[in-house]
């Protein structure tokens, strides 16, 4: 599972890196963001009828046939080895694949002591791309546009972490994912754990665990015997 992320790069990086792209975001709406949490508004590439565009997306994906959005505070992840089979994720997967934005994300150790929290990024901390679907879901009162992210089986670095990883697009990749003319079972390939010796992770405050907590301070290192000030 993953449930937390950082994208701490600029809005003109982000670009950059997702070249080329269309940008719908308010820049006035684009801020640093330490501990992003399932039900806030997220950056995603997806293909319009434009061309590939950068937006802001729920993160908690709502299926059109739900009768209540709250449905997608539990469709935040998608495990890759069976959501093409899923009802709620199996039309998406077809015809809209996305990539969110990140360059960081959380994962949890269990420990004697508790859960322990670690931020894991690249090693050149660039910002990356993990594979996701997105939806549209509407009532007579609002409409919403949705997206959930694609976890799949942990890297030599995850594993004595957590036993699922989100799985990260490479930038060679992106337009095979995002074309709704890629075959599925071929879209399916691309989701394996990343590149290990590309990354990083270290442990990090507990103070990451309040999804209030959106701070610089989420992502540094601590050492030991810190833990116990949280």
């Amino acid at each position: 599972m993953c449930g937390r992320y950082t994208i701490r790069t600029s809005l003109q990086k982000i670009i950059e890196a997702m070249s080329p792209v269309l940008v719908r975001i308010d820049p006035q709406l684009f801020v640093p963001r330490y501990n992003v949490a399932p039900t806030q508004d997220v950056p995603v590439v997806r293909i319009a009828p434009e061309g590939r565009e950068l937006t802001l997306l729920h993160w908690g994906l709502i299926p059109p046939w739900a009768k209540d959005r709250a449905v997608g505070n539990r469709m935040i992840n998608a495990r890759s080895e069976t959501a093409a089979q899923k009802p709620a994720f199996r039309d998406a997967f077809k015809k809209r694949r996305c990539l969110l934005i990140a360059d960081g994300f959380y994962e949890w150790m269990k420990t004697p002591d508790g859960k322990q929290p670690y931020f894991i990024h690249l090693r050149d901390d660039s910002p990356f791309a993990l594979a996701g679907v997105w939806e549209r879901w509407s009532n007579d009162e609002q409409r919403i546009e949705s997206c959930t992210l694609f976890t799949t089986e942990p890297n030599e670095l995850m594993r004595p972490i957590h036993d699922r990883m989100p799985a990260i697009i490479g930038r060679a990749d992106f337009q095979r994912w995002l074309d709704p003319k890629t075959d599925p079972d071929d879209a399916g390939k691309l989701l394996k754990p990343f590149f290990a010796e590309q990354m990083e992770a270290r442990p990090v405050s507990r103070r990451v665990n309040s999804a209030k907590t959106d701070d610089a301070q989420c992502i540094e290192g601590i050492t030991a015997g810190e833990q116990s000030l949280f």
